[in-house]
């Protein structure tokens, strides 16, 4: 055994999996009186180099006596103890953990003189010293099958990220919570309302809160397909169903749309310019892209809202792969830019307008909407920006690839 650069214990020897140990199960040292090859370079095995430091968990390694062979830098860091005091210690004392009772965790669990057949500890919350806690998982390395354990190999984690993800997870269903419960209070109280006093209303106030429930029960629906795609966002499962799609007249329609439910057609200016490339695309996502940043621009916004689509000098970026143009250096894409005269974006809010929940004002809306618009358009291999327009106010400019299917190229 060797001591790295940066202080972490290294071994030399063979790789020697036992069965089903998988990569935590590795032999990391050699037996006793083993003499290493000339080959053997230090890490994980032969032709690896692969030092402990390297990697982005913390791991510790104790031999068949209990005592440390390695602790590599990032179990240093989680553990706030020094490599140099944690090799060559009782393990125990090296890291001293406790479960969330309090009760001492090697005692506990006795990897060394427990069960024969046991071969690990699955991850779980444990504390250290002063009470921060830790993931830790462990896997027990036997000569041979229930054989005493010859290698006990600790992985380490703080739990900072799953923290934000649970956190992140707490503030979603707060919100879901907060934006279901208006609507459906409404639908309740109007349908109660209706079914027991029935023969008291005119046929215009029927009307009313029937009209009511169905503009409650369309935000209850919309909020379920926002979740949705959410999910489906977050897991690489979101589709996009490739068609011809006219961008200017989807445009207009979202337009006329709007001015139909009070807006003056004046507050808006389109300019489209042509010819543009044949854009394939899935045309109720686009619907969705389009609807949101309009929306936006309209509630949170000011003074007239431009609309601009145009052909697109820009590189493909294929999310994942090399951004590409086309050979003949022609355009590749469509770009759409949707911007306002209104107060605009803070520069120190623009990093975090396409995470979840962040809202650019008080005037409703739940923050999920910019959030989905960016996963949709790198779902289609395009590229989402925000800055501040020419009006000075908000400015949103998509590009989408051509997207042509492969039987058309």
């Amino acid at each position: 055994m060797t001591v790295g650069a940066s202080g972490s214990a290294i071994t030399r020897g063979p790789v020697r999996p036992e069965p089903g140990a998988g990569a935590l199960g590795a032999d990391l040292g050699p037996d006793p009186g083993t003499d290493p090859g000339p080959d053997q370079g230090p890490g994980f095995g032969p032709g690896f180099g692969i030092d402990p430091d390297d990697l982005p968990d913390g791991l510790v390694v104790a031999d068949e006596t209990g005592r440390v062979i390695c602790f590599n830098a990032a179990a240093a860091r989680i553990t706030a103890v020094a490599a140099a005091d944690a090799v060559g210690s009782p393990l125990e004392r090296a890291l001293p953990l406790e479960d969330l009772e309090g009760r001492r965790w090697w005692a506990l669990t006795d990897p060394y003189g427990g069960l024969l057949t046991r071969f690990g500890q699955p991850e779980r919350n444990l504390l250290l010293p002063g009470g921060r806690e830790v993931l830790v998982s462990a896997r027990y390395v036997r000569a041979h099958p229930q054989g005493p354990v010859r290698r006990l190999v600790i992985s380490i984690r703080g739990t900072e990220a799953r923290r934000r993800t649970e956190r992140s997870h707490a503030e979603l269903i707060a919100t879901v919570a907060h934006e279901l419960r208006s609507p459906l209070t409404s639908v309740k109280g109007f349908t109660a309302t209706l079914l027991a006093k029935w023969e008291r209303f005119t046929d215009d106030q029927k009307r009313l809160m029937l009209e009511t429930v169905d503009a409650d029960a369309n935000r209850v629906t919309r909020l379920i397909a926002e979740l949705l795609d959410i999910s489906r966002i977050d897991s690489g499962r979101l589709e996009v169903r490739r068609q011809p799609v006219d961008i200017g007249t989807a445009v207009g329609r979202h337009i006329q749309s709007i001015t139909a439910s009070g807006q003056s057609p004046d507050r808006f200016l389109v300019r489209i310019q042509q010819p543009l490339p044949d854009l394939w695309a899935d045309p109720d996502k686009i619907d969705q892209i389009l609807g949101n940043l309009l929306e936006n621009a309209v509630r949170h916004g000011a003074g007239t809202v431009t609309i601009e689509v145009a052909p697109a000098q820009v590189k493909h970026v294929d999310h994942g792969h090399a951004e590409h143009t086309h050979a003949d250096g022609g355009a590749t894409g469509t770009a759409v830019t949707v911007s306002d005269e209104g107060p605009g974006i803070p520069e120190e809010s623009m990093a975090r307008v396409f995470t979840r929940f962040w809202r650019g004002s008080k005037r409703g809306g739940t923050g999920l909407g910019l959030y989905i618009v960016k996963g949709i358009v790198e779902a289609h291999g395009g590229t989402i920006t925000v800055g501040r327009g020419p009006g000075g106010g908000a400015q949103f400019r998509f590009i989408l690839p051509v997207g042509a299917p492969a039987y058309l190229k």
